[in-house]
C-alpha cells in the first residue's frame, strides 16, 4: 500500500533556489544573479505572491547532500512556503531520480514548482511530468558527459607529469592566466596554466621529518616530539603534537605515515582510482622532489620492516592443521573438519597430539596420520612419452573456458584497425587540408596513446596464454621431486609444502587417510586420471584410445594419459628425460615464486 501524504496548509509565499557548481570553478556571484534575474523576468505570472527566502548551494548538483537544498525541503514539510521558483531543472539537481522524488514529495504537499526557463510547465500534470522527466534525463547526461571530459583531461595531465588535484603539504598550487601566456602555450591549457611547485617553508620541514626517518633509530611519535620541539606544523596549521580533554599526547603518527608513504615527494606520479592506474616509477612528474627515490625507498623498507610483527609461536605443532577432514560412512561425501588437540600436557612425556572432532570419539594420533602423508604424496608418477598430450589436453580446456579471451583479442584488433585508419586521416588532414602543426601533433599523440593501450592489452592476453602452460610446467616440476625433497625437510617446512599443494587431506572413521585433495593446478593431473582431461564435469579434452596387450603388460594408445595415481608402493619414475624437460629447481622457495 502507498504511503500516504497530508496536504498540508502552506504559508502563501515563494521561495527562489540557486545553484552554483564550485565556488572555484565559477564565478558564483554572477551566475546567481543571472537566476535570479531569469526567474524575476519569466515568472511573471506569480507576482502577486510575496517573496518568503532565498536558498543559496555552491555544490554539486549530482549529489542530494546539499546544506541549503535539505533546508529547503525541511521547510517545505513544515509549510513555510507554496511555491519554489528556480532558474532551470539542472539547477534545481542533476541526479533526476532524487529530483523527482522531491519535486513529487513537494506536489503531494501541496506545493508548487515552477522553472524560469519552462514557466508553463507544471509537474502535476501528466504530459508536463514526462517532458520535465526528459529535461532532468538531460541534464544527468550532460553532467556524466562533464565528468567524463573532466576525467579524461585529467589522465592527460598525469600522463604528463602533472598533478590535477591539490598538492600535498610541502608543495604549492600556482596557476596563470592564458592571457599572460605566449599564443604557442594559449592553445595548451584552457583558461590557466596550472604547475606544481616547492614551498620554501613546509619544504623545510618534510625534508628534516625524513632525515630523521631515514636515521633509523626514532620511532613516529619520537619524530612527532622532534617536529613540535621545533615549532613545525602541518599546512593547516595543526601541530604535530596535540592535547586532548584529558590532558594525554596525541600523536599526530598517521597523518605522519601518509607523507612517508606518498610517492609525490619522491617526484613520481601515483594514481590508482576508476579512471586511472598509474603504478610508482613509472611516469616522472614536473615538479621537484623533496627526497630522491632511492631515499624514499629506503624510508619505505624501515616503515615495513617497523610494521612486520613476528608471529606468536605456539606451544605445540601439528603438521595438518586445518587441513585434515573425516569422511564418514554413512555421511554420503559429507566433510567433517577436525580440530587439533594434546590432552594431559603436563606429563613427563609432555602428553601425546592428536586429531579430534570435539565433543566425540573420534581421536586420532598425529603420529599414526603424519607417516602416510609420505607416501600419498609419492604415489603420481609422470611417463615422460606423455608429457606433450598433458599440455595438449590442458591447452585445449584452457581453450575451452576462456573463449572470451579469443573475443576480446578480435575486438582490440578491430579497435586497432580503426585507429590506425583514423591516423591516416588525420595525416592526410594535416598535409592535403592545412592543419596547424600544434593540433596534428596533439592529436597524433592522442591516438598514438591509445594505440599503445591496444598493443600492450594485445601482449597481455598473448602473456597469459604463454603462462597457463608455465603454470602446468611448474605443477609438473614439484610433482617430479616432491617425494624425495618433502622427506628431507623438517616438520614446518614440510607443513608450509602441503599448505601450497594440498587443500585437505581426508581419512575414514579407521584413521587411514583415503585421498589428498590438491589445489590447482596440482589437482588438475588428478582429473587426467579419471580420462576427463582436466574437466570433473564431463568435458573430454582428450578421446581414450584403444588398450592393448604387450609384452610388459597392458598400455594404453592413441590420446589417453598416462598419469598415475597407483598405490604408494609404486615406483616413482626418475627418468632424466622428466628431470631435463621440466628444469627441476633446487628448492621449493623457487616453486612458491611460480606458483
Amino acid at each position: 500500500m502507498s504511503k500516504k501524504f497530508k496536504r498540508i496548509q502552506s504559508q502563501s509565499g515563494f521561495v527562489t533556489y540557486l545553484r552554483t557548481s564550485d565556488e572555484e570553478v565559477q564565478a558564483p556571484e554572477r551566475s546567481q544573479a543571472a537566476q535570479r534575474r531569469d526567474i524575476q523576468q519569466r515568472l511573471i505570472a506569480y507576482h502577486d505572491i510575496p517573496p518568503i527566502r532565498e536558498y543559496i548551494d555552491n555544490f554539486t548538483g549530482t549529489s542530494a547532500d546539499r546544506k541549503n537544498y535539505q533546508r529547503l525541503l525541511t521547510d517545505a514539510r513544515q509549510g513555510v512556503f507554496s511555491h519554489v521558483f528556480t532558474a532551470t531543472p539542472d539547477r534545481f539537481g542533476r541526479d533526476d531520480v532524487e529530483a523527482l522524488r522531491a519535486i513529487d514529495e513537494m506536489s503531494r504537499l501541496g506545493i508548487s514548482v515552477r522553472f524560469a526557463s519552462h514557466p508553463d510547465l507544471n509537474p502535476a500534470d501528466p504530459d508536463d511530468r514526462l517532458y520535465m522527466n526528459i529535461l532532468f534525463g538531460m541534464a544527468k547526461r550532460e553532467s556524466a558527459i562533464t565528468g567524463k571530459r573532466t576525467t579524461g583531461g585529467m589522465l592527460s595531465k598525469l600522463l604528463k607529469g602533472e598533478w590535477p588535484w591539490r598538492a600535498p603539504d610541502g608543495y604549492l598550487n600556482k596557476e596563470v592566466r592564458i592571457g599572460e601566456l605566449d599564443r604557442e602555450e594559449r592553445l595548451q591549457h584552457a583558461r590557466y596554466k596550472r604547475w606544481v611547485e616547492i614551498d620554501p617553508e613546509q619544504a623545510q620541514i618534510w625534508r628534516y621529518a625524513w632525515d630523521l626517518l631515514l636515521q633509523d633509530s626514532l620511532s613516529l611519535n619520537q619524530i612527532c616530539e622532534a617536529l613540535f620541539a621545533r615549532g613545525y606544523r602541518f599546512r593547516s596549521g595543526t601541530p604535530f603534537i596535540q592535547f586532548d580533554r584529558l590532558d594525554r599526547t596525541v600523536y599526530r603518527r598517521k597523518d605522519l605515515s601518509k607523507v612517508f608513504h606518498n610517492w609525490f615527494y619522491a617526484g613520481w606520479v601515483v594514481a590508482d582510482n576508476d579512471w586511472a592506474k598509474i603504478p610508482p616509477k613509472t611516469i616522472r612528474g614536473t615538479w621537484e622532489p623533496i627526497v630522491s627515490t632511492e631515499e624514499f625507498e629506503m624510508g619505505l623498507s624501515i616503515l615495513a620492516k617497523r610494521n612486520h610483527m613476528p608471529q606468536p609461536q605456539k606451544h605445540n605443532f601439528y603438521l595438518l592443521q586445518g587441513l585434515l577432514y573425516l569422511e564418514r560412512s554413512r555421511s554420503h561425501g559429507k566433510l567433517i573438519k577436525l580440530t587439533c588437540s594434546k590432552p594431559n600436557p603436563r606429563r613427563p612425556a609432555g602428553g601425546t597430539p592428536y586429531y579430534c572432532v570435539s565433543s566425540s570419539n573420534f581421536n586420532y594420533a598425529c603420529m599414526s596420520i603424519d607417516e602416510q602423508i609420505l607416501l600419498h604424496i609419492q604415489r603420481v608418477q609422470i611417463a615422460p612419452d606423455v608429457l606433450p598430450k598433458i599440455r595438449r589436453a590442458y591447452l585445449a580446456d584452457i581453450a575451452h573456458y576462456t573463449t572470451h579471451q579469443g573475443r576480446e583479442e578480435k575486438q582490440l584488433k578491430t579497435a586497432l584497425q580503426k585507429v590506425e585508419l583514423k591516423e591516416l586521416n588525420l595525416w592526410r588532414a594535416f598535409t592535403e587540408h592545412g592543419m596547424q602543426a600544434l593540433m596534428y601533433q596533439k592529436i597524433a599523440q592522442e591516438y598514438q596513446e591509445e594505440r599503445q593501450r591496444i598493443e600492450f592489452a594485445l601482449r597481455a592476453i598473448k602473456q597469459e596464454n604463454r603462462e597457463y602452460i608455465a603454470t602446468l610446467d611448474a605443477a609438473l616440476e614439484v610433482i617430479v621431486e616432491i617425494g624425495e625433497r618433502y622427506a628431507r625437510q623438517d616438520s614446518k617446512r614440510q607443513r608450509e609444502i602441503l599448505r601450497q599443494i594440498v587443500s585437505k587431506v581426508v581419512i575414514d572413521e579407521a584413521g587411514k587417510v583415503l585421498r589428498l585433495e590438491l589445489h590447482p593446478p596440482f589437482t588438475y593431473l588428478h582429473s587426467l586420471k579419471t580420462g576427463n582431461g582436466g574437466n570433473t564435469k564431463g568435458h573430454q579434452s582428450e578421446v581414450k584410445g584403444r588398450k592393448k596387450e604387450t609384452s610388459k603388460g597392458r598400455q594404453t594408445d592413441g590420446c589417453s594419459l598416462q598419469v598415475s595415481v597407483g598405490d604408494p608402493a609404486g615406483t616413482r619414475t626418475q627418468n632424466p628425460l622428466i628431470k631435463s624437460q621440466l628444469l627441476c629447481q633446487l628448492s621449493y622457495g623457487a616453486f612458491y615464486t611460480r606458483l
